[in-house]
């Protein structure tokens, strides 16, 4: 569905039903260089479950034209302004990586209409390092092979997702080469790794935050260390959850993710 905001139209995916803003909300952020697509499954299930969902497209990706935000900050109010076009008051949050920093600051700056926080495969601080920056600045397509490979504990999930037979590495550099191809305004890959790397509120934001959190974790990941988030599921007083795989866990252990926030949002 598309979304007007601000003069321009915002895509949003409602899990295959129309979307209804009287039934309790969940939205779905996603990380750097990703779509609504990493969310198919998830949005399916709670969609076809009782409840309305948004699985967005971050300004300057996917389906979402606009030239991307410039800062963390700047994309947890975003949020809340797409919520207000959408007439929905308030939410749960769910957000992957850089998408889990701004699920974080968007419960901080509106703590009353966060009803309930998913960091996914987090850290604070979630630097980047200088080599990685420099790379995706003059070879981006480079850089994406790299994080890739870092993002992965495995070749193929079993019985594999979506579906039998999905290579699951190649289907996540296609996604972030069409993501780089699509904004010609922009340098994307760097763009969202810097925004990333610049934020410094995550612990400030975290004192601010009302809500139950829960953190979902990957004891493989490579690119943001289950070690990398204890202080901020302390500050959270968050509970945890550690799955079985590397970075991309909405594509390595989909069963297993839709289980845990079941779980969460039940208790």
């Amino acid at each position: 569905m598309n979304i007007q905001l601000n003069g321009q139209a915002v895509y949003a995916y409602s899990g295959g039903k129309t979307f209804d803003p009287a039934l309790p909300c969940i939205v779905f952020i996603h990380g750097a260089m990703n779509d609504h697509s990493v969310w198919t499954l998830l949005a399916r299930w709670f969609a076809h479950h009782g409840w309305a969902v948004l699985a967005v497209d971050l300004p300057g990706h996917g389906r979402s034209v606009s030239l991307p935000l410039d800062s963390v900050e700047d994309l947890g109010a975003w949020i809340w302004q797409l919520l207000d076009a959408a007439g929905v008051q308030q939410a749960a949050l769910v957000g992957h990586s850089m998408g889990s920093l701004i699920a974080l600051e968007a419960a901080a700056q509106a703590p009353l209409r966060a009803s309930h926080l998913f960091l996914l495969a987090t850290a604070c601080p979630m630097k980047v390092s200088p080599a990685l920056l420099d790379l995706a600045r003059t070879q981006p397509l480079q850089a994406i092979k790299m994080v890739n490979g870092f993002s992965f504990a495995s070749w193929a999930g079993k019985p594999s997702y979506p579906g039998p037979g999905a290579w699951m590495q190649g289907g996540e550099i296609a996604l972030k080469r069409r993501m780089q191809k699509l904004q010609t305004e922009v340098n994307l890959f760097e763009h969202d790794f810097r925004i990333c790397d610049a934020y410094a509120g995550g612990m400030s934001a975290a004192s601010r935050v009302k809500c139950r959190s829960d953190m979902i974790l990957g004891s493989l990941d490579q690119m943001t260390a289950p070690k990398q988030a204890r202080a901020l599921a302390e500050a959270l007083q968050s509970r945890s959850v550690t799955l079985d795989c590397g970075h991309s866990l909405m594509a390595e252990r989909p069963d297993q993710l839709l289980l845990a926030i079941r779980q969460a949002l039940a208790a």
